[in-house]
């Protein structure tokens, strides 16, 4: 039996390049939108992990090279039949408030997280969670209703980030948001909203201080500003680089581009049923995407290889399913569905619509690398194709809690996903698998065979069901994969830092050059 494959050599713990210096200096990071809250396990969208995972330590976390390793815990954990992990805990390790972490620490947090599904928005990835047993003060065995294949890349999730739990005890998602404590490697000194997030370096963190005193995340949604704030020097690092706007960077004296293929891709999601406010559905959607063949004129009637090439100059890669290559599950037989307008308004009239339709496309502004722009050229695809489109867009935080939380994104919204397991899971379950907060697709047969992918800890046999999930999700088609993003980051040269796949900000291995 294959619980997970992981290749692990020496597990070595990673100190800072400079662990005697006293931290200094100052890096500015800017983001494209403001997080929605500081509260890990109530959120799952990458600004607010990315502050997170400076604040907060996870059991396990992934390196430089994306390998998952050890962090609070000690070692690799152990599987135990049926379904259960034992993890070993590191001692000596204090919270920002002066909390010890340890066993009753880890079994709070994760405890949290299984107590809160349907409550907390980042609950939904650790669905399989059931309780956690203390075996000693730095041990614990993490029980789950099934077995559960994932449980280790899961764990690297800040979602699962540990809280002090005296501290924390009986406070409210936005209480712990205002206030954030972890054993990460910064403090949180404040958060003004949609203007920064200043941090400072914990100088007893267990690793050793970081070399970068003070951390600043500015949410600058407008590509433009952006690129303009890193060449007047006013930032430091930039997310989502447009790409018509890298060559400005690539030749700037005190700048560089820093890319790397990212894990997330970018789609469609369509709404085939109506749901409560319990994400449960009640019915079929009321529009003509309630019937599949609507959905599929969708994606035969949107050109991707188009979009890539003149809204993003080339920088994305076609996807057949939200799976990219190095995604467990993906599946090389599976190719991109192509432009065919025909095929879109044959299938149209058979649903019923000889004349097509009328829907709303909403969609953010400033999250992904040209969002609102790749929207646009997408609602001028779908209406030459009959499908007229109008679009509306939003700035993030807006999009997420008055639209796609309460289920009122509908017909069609576009999104992002990224998902740090790199395994179909995480990709499926939180977005697919209803009932659920992203969810607006009520299938049966894909439930019942997402729940068994879920206790498959044969790697061979998990692979196989996760085709023939594939397969069922292209024909019923609930979301239109448009592309794989490529990441583009402009970077000040006074800044040592290098682009990773999964979106990962971490000051802690930055470095700069002058020291200052």
């Amino acid at each position: 039996m294959i619980v997970w494959k992981i290749v692990i050599a020496a597990v070595v713990l990673l100190l800072p390049m400079a662990a005697d210096a006293a931290p200094a200096g100052k890096v500015i990071i800017a983001q494209g939108v403001d997080p929605t809250t500081l509260d890990m396990a109530n959120q799952s969208e990458s600004p607010a992990s990315n502050v997170g995972r400076h604040i907060f330590d996870t059991l396990y976390e992934r390196d430089q090279n994306l390998k998952i390793v050890p962090n609070l815990a000690t070692e690799m954990p152990k599987f135990v039949p049926p379904s259960a992990w034992e993890v070993k805990l590191r001692k000596g390790v204090k919270f920002h408030n002066g909390e010890e972490f340890n066993a009753d620490s880890a079994k709070f947090s994760l405890e949290r997280l299984a107590q809160g599904q349907g409550k907390l928005r980042g609950a939904a990835f650790f669905t399989p969670l059931d309780r956690v047993e203390i075996v000693d003060p730095y041990t614990i065995r993490v029980h789950t209703k099934k077995p559960w294949p994932t449980f280790i890349p899961v764990m690297t999730f800040p979602q699962s980030g540990m809280l002090p739990p005296k501290e924390s005890a009986g406070k409210e998602t936005a209480d712990l948001s205002k206030k954030p404590i972890g054993t990460g490697p910064y403090k949180f000194v404040r958060w003004s909203k949609d203007e920064e997030i200043v941090l400072d370096a914990n100088d007893a963190y267990w690793r050793g201080a970081p070399q970068i005193k003070t951390v600043v995340f500015r949410p600058i949604p407008d590509d433009a500003v952006r690129v303009a704030a890193l060449q007047n020097g006013e930032i430091d690092l930039a997310v989502n680089i447009p790409p018509h706007l890298g060559a400005i960077i690539d030749k700037h004296p005190k700048l560089f581009l820093s890319t790397a293929p990212s894990i997330r891709t970018i789609q469609l999601m369509i709404y085939s049923h109506q749901m409560d406010a319990q994400h449960k559905a009640t019915g079929p959607y009321n529009g003509p995407t309630a019937d599949k063949r609507v959905r599929q004129a969708i994606a035969y009637a949107i050109d991707a290889d188009e979009l890539i090439k003149t809204v993003l100059d080339g920088k994305g890669m076609r996807v057949a399913t939200m799976l990219p290559s190095m995604h467990f599950g993906f599946d090389p037989k599976l190719q991109p569905i192509k432009l065919d307008v025909a095929k879109a308004k044959k299938l149209l009239a058979e649903s019923g619509h000889p004349n097509g339709i009328e829907i709303t496309l909403h969609g953010p502004r400033g999250r992904y690398v040209r969002d609102a722009e790749v929207a646009e050229a997408v609602a001028g695809q779908l209406t030459k194709a009959g499908i007229k489109t109008t679009l509306r867009t939003y700035d993030f935080v807006t999009y997420l809690n008055n639209m796609v939380y309460v289920h009122k994104a509908g017909p069609v919204w576009l999104i992002g996903w990224g998902t740090g397991t790199m395994d179909a899971e995480t990709v499926y379950v939180p977005l697919f698998r209803s009932p659920g907060i992203f969810v607006n697709w009520l299938n049966e047969d894909f439930n019942r065979m997402v729940d068994e992918a879920q206790t498959i800890m044969d790697d061979k046999k998990r692979l196989e069901q996760y085709h023939r999930i594939n397969r069922l999700w292209v024909e019923e088609m609930p979301a239109v994969p448009l592309y794989q993003q490529i990441d583009l980051y402009g970077v000040a040269k006074r800044l040592n830092w290098k682009a990773r796949s999964d979106e990962v900000l971490q000051a802690y291995n930055m470095s700069l050059k002058d020291g200052k």
